[in-house]
């Protein structure tokens, strides 16, 4: 766990959900009673995340051309205990790449380039979330010390890092799960992945989007073929980082890793 914020969000504004319609507006109450509509920056269901009633925090904007000035950032559950879950699926992106700069995540090892939005898969018709090039000036260690285990992780850091972002807000008990929903979209990322194994390293990062999840699995009762090509992946090699994130309305901070299930 790192104390420091990887973000910090501008000042909020306290309200209470109304109601989440058409994707894209939440109507909210606000702290003052005026009840605003705000943009609502996730386009998935939002299962167990859009209750009515609960707390949510707000964001402002005073850009003209904007037409919802208000944005929802974030809302209170209480599936274990009172905890701020991240809505705006803008942020996991912006966030992880703070991280990458930082090298935050020893688990992926050394890299010297971070490119996002690489296109890739059949036809080049997919974006990886992040391209992580290798560093060119590994030199291979000589003598009795370079052994076996030294082979694997130069092999390991000399190789291209492809790595997909996945948000993550759904939640059985301390057991966070992905997807929420079928996701033929994500299932054609850990096809496209796991093709590019073993030449490269393919890694599934989950941002886990609250701080109350302490373990991950894939969500097999949303989406069963996803489960099925989750565990088909790490056979053959797919890496998976379910990395669990504090979020409440002065920023988010990395915890560590989440146990994986699966």
């Amino acid at each position: 766990m790192t104390n420091d914020y990887l973000y910090r969000y501008p000042p909020l504004y306290p309200g209470i959900l109304l109601k989440r319609y058409k994707r894209f507006f939440a109507d909210v109450e606000l702290a003052s009673g005026e009840i605003v509509t705000a943009h609502c920056p996730n386009t998935g269901p939002m299962t167990g995340v859009s209750t009515p009633g609960s707390a949510v925090q707000l964001s402002y904007s005073d850009n003209p051309s904007r037409k919802l000035p208000y944005t929802w950032e974030m809302i209170q559950v209480h599936d274990n205990e009172p905890t701020w879950v991240g809505i705006n699926t803008n942020l996991p992106n912006r966030i992880i790449k703070l991280a990458l700069e930082t090298y935050l995540f020893p688990e992926l090892g050394n890299y010297s380039q971070i490119r996002p939005e690489v296109s890739y898969g059949e036809n080049k018709s997919s974006r990886v979330d992040f391209l992580l090039s290798p560093h060119t000036n590994l030199n291979v260690p000589s003598g009795d010390l370079f052994l076996k285990s030294d082979h694997l992780l130069l092999t390991k850091n000399a190789c291209p890092i492809y790595l997909e972002i996945k948000n993550t807000t759904l939640a059985q008990g301390k057991l966070a799960l992905f997807p929420d929903t079928e996701t033929t979209r994500g299932q054609k990322h850990l096809r496209e992945l796991t093709a590019l194994l073993p030449q490269n390293r393919a890694v599934m990062l989950y941002f886990i989007n609250r701080s109350d999840c302490t373990e991950f699995a894939p969500g097999d009762s949303t989406d069963p073929v996803y489960g099925k090509l989750f565990r088909l992946g790490i056979e053959l090699g797919l890496e998976i980082l379910p990395c669990r994130f504090e979020v409440n309305p002065e920023g988010v901070r990395y915890l560590g890793l989440a146990e994986c299930q699966f």
